[in-house]
């Protein structure tokens, strides 16, 4: 099976991983803006998420695996390849195994290493949605409010949910295995993953998610690396600050 994608514009290709329950439509806005530069942007949804295919198995290793399989059916090479957190593992982990697809690499505030588990609330809040009662996107919002406090991240959650019939509503995302295997998420690229090309990380100023002591780590894995920061936001940089992160990632590029 094929990753679901949206692909917009003509040019060097340019592939786009979204993050933990997120989805390709997160990155429309960004995606018009990068394919205007000239280059055919690859918006995909990765497995278990948006309107890509579920599946039991979940881990970095598979979703590399899709990743070259839909380059594969896409005939793809000579791609630019952008992801944000989990997306971002994903990327880092398909260039070091092909590095002969990727010429650059952009990671969008993840570090290479471990991290705990952290999404068990907003996975408990999501389980909770009882579609059965719940008929309009605002109670929705209401109920997970008592799980998840932050509007912006509930706003974003929310984006999973759909009209699966009429009066019916829907996640899009495979709850299920997400809550099974969220440990995969923070899992660390293996030890020996190296990438020797072009490689631009960018984190949140007010994100925690890369710290001075990641800049080692990133480091050792990408030998031709810049670390840059994008100021006023967290971890939903390109959301946040999408004028800087787009501005940032295209200085690279060029």
């Amino acid at each position: 099976m094929v990753l679901h994608s949206n692909i917009i514009g003509e040019g060097q290709p340019f592939v786009i991983l979204h993050g933990f329950l997120g989805m390709s439509d997160n990155w429309k806005t960004l995606g018009r803006q990068f394919s205007e530069q000239g280059f055919q942007v690859h918006l995909v949804d990765q497995r278990n998420h948006g309107r890509s295919f579920w599946d039991n198995n979940f881990n970095y290793e598979v979703l590399a695996e899709d990743l070259k399989h839909y380059c594969d059916t896409h005939n793809l090479t000579d791609i630019i390849l952008l992801g944000h957190s989990m997306g971002g593992k994903t990327a880092m982990l398909f260039a070091t195994q092909y590095p002969e697809i990727v010429s650059k690499l952009i990671v969008a505030d993840i570090s290479p290493r471990f991290y705990p588990v952290h999404h068990d609330t907003i996975l408990e809040g999501l389980a909770a949605l009882d579609f059965d009662t719940i008929k309009s996107r605002g109670e929705a919002d209401k109920m997970l409010s008592d799980y998840v406090s932050d509007f912006g991240t509930r706003q974003f959650l929310l984006k999973n949910l759909y009209w699966i019939e009429k009066g019916k509503l829907a996640l899009r995302v495979n709850l299920e295995v997400l809550k099974e295997e969220v440990g995969e998420v923070g899992e660390a690229l293996p030890s020996h993953a190296k990438f020797e090309k072009d490689t631009l990380f960018l984190r949140g100023d007010r994100s925690e998610y890369i710290g001075v002591e990641d800049e080692r780590i990133i480091s050792n894995h990408f030998t031709k690396v810049e670390i840059a920061t994008i100021s006023n936001s967290g971890h939903w940089l390109h959301a946040e600050n999408p004028k800087d992160f787009f501005e940032a990632v295209v200085q690279f590029i060029e």
